[in-house]
Parts: structure tokens; C-alpha cells; sequence
């Protein structure tokens, strides 16, 4: 008997707490419908890796071989930025170019985190931390690895949370910043024609362009725009439909679950680590704001208004924060169909939170 329950005489606290903790992943995944291809096996992986003993995190364990054939060469980011990108539809941003501005806009919370991080970390670690704020999980681990932070797992369990979270985090955000007369703005969808070549060189000349301002990023955003190029090719649909399927769901579920080996409680629960969540919160807030209030101050000069909540879109979180702004617009105003510019803005976030998370690596990369 002591040998079949005596393990049991091994689990700390610490460990029960983080069996919580991924109870709650668990509970939000199947209850609340939030991210659960990415929350329910980390969830299930956190509690994984805090039963003692357990032979998946040793050395040569399942985990371990996971996260070095997936993360630690960054493979599984990459991975899922061309299933990503195959799902991308550019079509309402190159309809109009200038929602561009906004995902560039969004993008001062990763600045702004940064200034507030080196305040308590080494100056990498700062700049790994700050990319949490561009709520793009694969870029948050590509930076954090190349720049050798040892926060690594923090980092992507706080990036990768918060993209769960983002219904819950940017509600508030938008309200607080906006006023019942913005928030009713409409702004009637003109479609343009978007030629096919325009859709097949859009990828292309934007992969050139991000690679030769940020060499650093030619890896996320090539891996992006190729996942694009065959969504637009049109000779390559069934790869495609894999890329946005198969592919996406299969590398995010193995995300969620080798995440999980930094989730072990002697690694997760220190100060530093709740500091890094509530930094990586202050990252989100900060992009969110960013944006709405540079709508604002574009309608100071505008004759035909923006609605300023699709500039909180303009967060990499595609396409979960287009879809918030656009329920909200409905929420509004049952008429007001706010779908096609947020997920316009959406996409122009993915691609500038790419060249913001290059741009990191350009600086501080040795």
C-alpha cells in the first residue's frame, strides 16, 4: 500500500494550487467557450506537470521532448502562423489601406510595457515581457527565445492567456474611453474590388518590405504571408483548408499542452512571475487604449467619423477582438454592422504586431 499511495505524501501546496489553477483553464475552456483548443490542454497539461514524480517532465519525458522539437526552435509558432495567415482574409484592409494606422496605433502598449518593465528587469527580459502586449502568442515565444529570456514560460502562459481573455479584458477598455454618441457611430461597409493579383503580391510585397525594415522578423511574418499566399493562390485550396483547420487546431493544441512544462509550480509561483501577468495586463490595456484614442484624434479632423472602438481591433488577437468591437457596435445599435472594418483593422494588427516584435529583436538581439 505505501508503495502504490505513497507518492501522494510528496504534493505540496504549491502544487495543489496550480491543480487549481488549471481547473480554472479547464472551467473557462469547456464553460465560458474561451480559446479551449489552446486553454483546455494547458489546463490539463498544468496539472499534469505538477503530479510528483510524473515521468513526462523529466529529462527525456514526453513534455520535454515536446517543447524541444516545438518550441525551443521555435517550430510550432511558425507552424501556426501559416495556418494563421491561410485564414486571413486582407480583402477589407486593402478595400481600405488607411485602417493600417490603427494596428500600428494599438501597438504603444508593447512600447509603453517596455519603458515600465526595465524598471524591474534586465533589459531583454523587458523587451520579451513588453511583446506579451502584442497579443500574439507566437511572436511573444519567437521574441522571448531569441533574446534568451529566463522568463520564458511566464511570458507565453501570460501572452497566451490573455488572448483568451481578451472578451472579458477589452469591454471595459472600450467603454471607459468612449461615450454612448461614439460608440453609435456607423460606418456603412463600400466594399471595392480586390483583384486577385493585388490579393497574390499583398503577401509578397509585405513579406519584402517587414524583412527588410526588420530582418529579425523575416521568419514570423514569411511564415505569415506564406500561409496567406496559399489561402490567395487559388491552386492550392485543400492545402489551405488544412493550413486553417488541421494544421492550426493540431499546433495549438501542442502549444497548450508543452506550455504546460513551464507551468510547474517551483517555476510558476514566484513574485516575478505575478509581476509578468500583471505587466503582460498593462501591455493589453495599453494597446487597446492606444488605439481607440487614436481614433479619437483622427475625428478631430475627420468630417466623416470613425467609431473609435475599432481601433481597440487593431490588437493582434485575430479574429476574436474584431468580432468583440463588432458585437459591441450591435449592442450599440442592432443596425450598426461594424464586422468588416474591425476585422480590417484586426489583420493590419497581426501584421504590425509581427514588425513591432521584429523591431524588439532588431534593438535588443545580439
Amino acid at each position: 500500500m505505501e508503495l502504490l499511495f505513497g507518492n501522494l505524501l510528496n504534493v505540496t501546496w504549491q502544487q495543489m494550487v496550480m491543480w487549481l489553477i488549471g481547473a480554472v483553464l479547464i472551467y473557462l475552456a469547456i464553460k465560458k467557450d474561451m480559446e479551449p483548443t489552446l486553454l483546455l490542454p494547458l489546463g490539463f497539461g498544468t496539472i499534469l506537470v505538477n503530479i510528483p514524480g510524473a515521468d513526462l517532465i523529466t529529462e527525456s519525458g514526453a513534455l520535454t521532448s515536446l517543447y524541444n522539437a516545438g518550441i525551443a526552435n521555435e517550430l510550432f509558432p511558425l507552424l501556426l502562423f501559416i495556418g494563421i495567415g491561410a485564414m486571413i482574409d486582407f480583402g477589407p484592409l486593402l478595400s481600405n489601406p488607411k485602417l493600417m494606422l490603427f494596428g500600428a496605433a494599438a501597438q504603444f502598449g508593447i512600447f509603453f510595457t517596455l519603458c515600465a518593465a526595465s524598471i524591474f528587469f534586465d533589459i531583454n527580459d523587458a523587451a520579451s515581457i513588453a511583446v506579451i502586449g502584442a497579443a500574439d502568442g507566437p511572436t511573444s515565444i519567437v521574441v522571448a527565445q531569441t533574446l534568451g529570456s529566463k522568463y520564458l514560460g511566464p511570458i507565453m502562459v501570460a501572452a497566451y492567456s490573455y488572448m483568451a481573455l481578451v472578451p472579458i479584458i477589452q469591454p471595459p477598455i472600450i467603454k471607459a474611453l468612449t461615450t454612448k454618441k461614439e460608440r453609435l457611430i456607423r460606418m456603412p461597409y463600400e466594399p471595392k474590388n480586390v483583384s486577385k493579383l493585388t490579393r497574390i503580391l499583398f503577401p509578397i510585397i509585405i513579406t519584402l518590405i517587414a524583412a527588410l525594415i526588420a530582418p529579425s522578423a523575416a521568419s514570423l511574418i514569411g511564415f505569415l504571408m506564406f500561409g496567406n499566399l496559399i489561402r490567395e493562390c487559388g491552386v492550392l485550396n485543400s492545402l489551405s483548408d488544412t493550413a486553417q483547420n488541421v494544421l492550426a487546431n493540431l499546433v495549438t493544441i501542442f502549444l497548450g499542452i508543452t506550455i504546460a512544462l513551464q507551468m510547474q509550480a517551483d517555476k510558476f509561483l514566484q513574485v516575478d512571475t505575478l509581476l509578468i501577468l500583471g505587466l503582460g495586463l498593462v501591455a493589453f490595456i495599453m494597446d487597446t487604449a492606444g488605439g481607440v484614442l487614436f481614433a479619437k484624434l483622427l475625428n478631430l479632423f475627420l468630417k466623416k467619423k470613425i467609431n473609435p472602438m475599432i481601433g481597440a481591433a487593431g490588437i493582434s488577437a485575430f479574429p476574436m477582438s474584431g468580432r468583440i468591437v463588432h458585437k459591441m457596435g450591435l449592442k450599440e445599435d442592432p443596425q450598426n454592422f461594424l464586422l468588416m472594418q474591425s476585422i480590417g483593422v484586426n489583420v493590419s494588427g497581426q501584421i504590425a504586431s509581427v514588425i513591432a516584435g521584429g523591431l524588439i529583436l532588431t534593438f535588443f538581439a545580439h
